[in-house]
């Protein structure tokens, strides 16, 4: 069910929202960016701080509702999503947000964030993604990429990583987007478009951990590789990327022979049976040459505001796939878009 937001009280300031609590996150930290977007999109949406609430699990993102002069809960390991149901179906005026990591919320919280998002209830959800976890001092979480070597992870991880977005696109999410700490603007806008969704909004940031997980995505992060690195994805426009905007990303439809071209794993494999995503460079924008696979450590993810999608292309993934649905949210266009892949 979908539930209507609630009324928003008289603009505040950004600083109106902050606690007077001291922050203690390590110097350098990305939830700050995140901790300053939030505070100031809810004073562009002119929130009312006595109708809002944040909700959090347990992790170094889950201080957030201490440094917020807002009502908060601080509840226990991965239950964040069943507090913030409860308080949203008995408080339905409440503007409720859920602030979460990637251990919290996909480790021992797996089954209830699938199932918040599939309730669509009118929630808002921020995850903070930085690959480790930070707080009991730097084990690999199940986001931490494949052969991380870490305190818990010695000769490193076996599992493959758990994307976010593609979990929240299998339970049939709403809205999910993806953002960076580091990109402020983009951030704010992903924030916005979240707080004015109807329904679950589901916003992963790609974030920083500077003690354990230094440079966790420093390819999309330094000004000097982003624009070559990443995708923004735009309903109605072309997916072109490049300093010079001579890269872009094509749909090929026979993807099935990316599964026999590498059979060193299952995911090419399984990814065969899906249409292809390429990154491919371009003669001109909107031009098309011959498409070839990125480098093997070269990536182009997508970062989404307001459409359902995933990375777009990375060479060692091959494999993706496109759908539209109708809008269910007033997306821009009046339709949904979604585009995955790296599954």
């Amino acid at each position: 069910m979908s539930i209507a937001p609630s009324q928003v009280g008289a603009a505040l300031k950004p600083t109106d929202f902050a606690s007077d609590q001291e922050v203690k996150w390590c110097p350098g930290c990305g939830d700050y960016s995140v901790l300053a977007q939030t505070k100031r999109i809810l004073s562009k949406l002119g929130y009312d701080k006595s109708n809002t609430v944040f909700v959090s699990g347990i992790g170094c993102s889950s201080r957030f509702p201490y440094y917020m002069a807002t009502y908060g809960f601080h509840s226990i390991h991965g239950r964040a999503p069943t507090v913030a149901t409860g308080l949203k179906l008995a408080r339905p005026d409440l503007n409720v947000f859920i602030v979460t990591g990637d251990g919290d919320a996909l480790s021992i919280g797996g089954n209830h964030f699938i199932h918040l998002m599939r309730r669509n209830i009118d929630l808002k959800i921020i995850l903070f993604n930085n690959r480790i976890y930070g707080l009991t001092k730097g084990q690999y979480s199940p986001t931490s990429e494949h052969g991380k070597k870490t305190k818990s992870s010695p000769m490193g991880t076996v599992e493959p990583p758990i994307r976010p977005i593609s979990v929240a696109l299998g339970a049939e999410a709403s809205f999910a987007a993806r953002a960076l700490d580091a990109d402020v603007k983009h951030l704010e806008y992903v924030l916005e478009r979240a707080c004015k969704h109807v329904g679950t909004a589901f916003v992963e940031v790609y974030q920083n951990c500077v003690i354990f997980n230094d440079g966790a995505y420093a390819y999309a992060a330094d000004k000097g590789t982003r624009a070559d690195s990443v995708v923004y994805l735009e309903h109605g426009k072309p997916l072109v990327f490049g300093k010079n905007l001579d890269k872009g990303i094509r749909l090929n439809g026979g993807g099935e022979h990316q599964g026999r071209e590498d059979r060193r794993s299952a995911a090419p494999r399984r990814a065969g049976r899906r249409a292809g995503v390429f990154a491919e460079p371009l003669a001109s924008p909107g031009v098309s040459r011959t498409g070839r696979h990125l480098p093997r450590r070269g990536r182009a993810e997508i970062f989404a505001a307001g459409a359902r999608a995933d990375c777009a292309s990375r060479g060692d993934a091959g494999g993706g796939r496109s759908s539209e649905a109708p809008d269910r949210a007033g997306h821009v266009g009046g339709r949904l878009t979604r585009t995955s892949a790296c599954l």
